[in-house]
């Protein structure tokens, strides 16, 4: 990518810089790029470049470099296709309007994708190379990277089973591999109330099983009772616990909170049967700093659909890293279909929403520390 093209801010010396850099000699052009990025949806257009570490049994962590965009050459007996032995994450680059770019929280991802990879007996990523991956890649793609309102450059790590065998046993040999794609908001038409399908019949995990781990089929599990949602009118589905089938326990991609009457917030209470969520953790914060009570518990469904009908439930909100905070104005199941908030977005679901967001894009002060400069 010609230099001239980059950042006027250099970005800092990291282990990034222990990074190969293999740069594409045909990136796109600036307009064609502008082009691709002026309603780029969620997840459809990628950058030019892929950061990629190999890992072997025999020779730890190698490889690191940063190559063009491409597809891959893999093995039919590739362990993934046969056992399903992979692990991603989900995070978020801002650009500031001083055109620096910012990773929410990364660190925090880093952690959690050697949690999955221990869940999935897989070898756990060191976290400096984590981090040192996403400086690299957005080093090399710093251009891609929007800068309007409601759009980020959305980063996708994720690792899995290279090894050709056909053996049921951890892998031997895992590529790692950082994508990043140029987003808006993760619900088509931007900020707007969602509708919610409780699914009653199917879960996507149970105890014991792999819900805390960010593994392709735990969201695999969660399609079938999606495609019902959309057959209802709804863009997202609730699952409620194995265990009982009466609590809430989260979307199929995303965290849920429910506000109270008395302005209290409760959210259901991690279990290890659903994703410990980045976005969650730092709700929870922001509306306790807010003012609000926060619990984390089980929230049945029974209490929420009384709660709407008696007022005893005022609001009721979605959190995540692709939709950030995301209002709910309907929740439907089989035999019922109620509607959340008069069907809009409640104050303390716009007043936290607006405090995270500020920060992320650099509104506000940062006084936790969350945001990691990338370039």
């Amino acid at each position: 990518m010609p230099t001239t093209e980059r950042p006027t801010t250099a970005p800092p010396t990291t282990a990034a810089d222990g990074f190969d850099h293999r740069l594409s000699p045909t990136p796109r052009s600036a307009d064609e790029r502008a082009r691709l990025m002026e309603a780029p949806g969620f997840g459809t257009v990628f950058t030019d470049h892929m950061a990629r570490i190999d890992w072997t049994s025999e020779g730890g962590w190698t490889g690191h470099r940063v190559v063009p965009y491409a597809p891959l050459e893999l093995d039919p007996a590739a362990a993934v296709l046969h056992y399903g032995q992979e692990i991603f994450e989900g995070l978020k680059a801002f650009r500031h309007d001083d055109g620096s770019v910012w990773a929410f929280r990364p660190e925090v991802n880093a952690e959690r994708f050697r949690a999955s990879a221990r869940r999935m007996a897989m070898p756990e990523l060191p976290v400096a190379d984590f981090l040192a991956s996403l400086e690299a890649l957005v080093a090399a793609d710093a251009a891609w990277a929007p800068g309007s309102d409601e759009t980020s450059l959305y980063l996708r790590p994720f690792m899995f089973a290279s090894e050709a065998f056909l053996g049921v046993r951890a892998a031997r040999g895992m590529t790692y591999l950082l994508i990043a794609s140029p987003v808006g908001p993760y619900f088509a038409g931007g900020v707007r109330p969602v509708a919610i399908w409780v699914a009653q019949d199917l879960h996507r995990a149970g105890p014991g099983g792999t819900g805390a781990a960010k593994c392709g089929g735990n969201y695999a599990a969660s399609l079938l009772s999606q495609q019902h949602a959309y057959a209802q009118g709804c863009e997202q589905v609730c699952f409620l616990d194995a265990a009982t089938g009466r609590n809430l326990e989260e979307l199929g991609g995303m965290n849920v909170f429910v506000v109270l009457g008395d302005g209290s917030v409760v959210t259901p209470r991690l279990t290890g049967t659903f994703l410990e969520g980045v976005t969650r953790a730092s709700v929870i914060t922001l509306l306790r700093e807010a003012g609000h009570a926060v619990a984390e518990r089980d929230v049945s469904l029974a209490e929420v659909r009384a709660g709407l009908g008696t007022g005893g439930v005022t609001e009721m909100f979605a959190c995540g890293t692709g939709a950030a905070v995301t209002p709910i104005g309907r929740l439907a199941g089989e035999g019922f279909d109620l509607t959340v908030a008069d069907g809009g977005i409640g104050p303390a679901t716009a007043d936290v929403r607006r405090r995270l967001t500020d920060i992320q894009y650099g509104r506000a002060p940062d006084t936790h520390g969350w945001m990691r400069r990338l370039v």
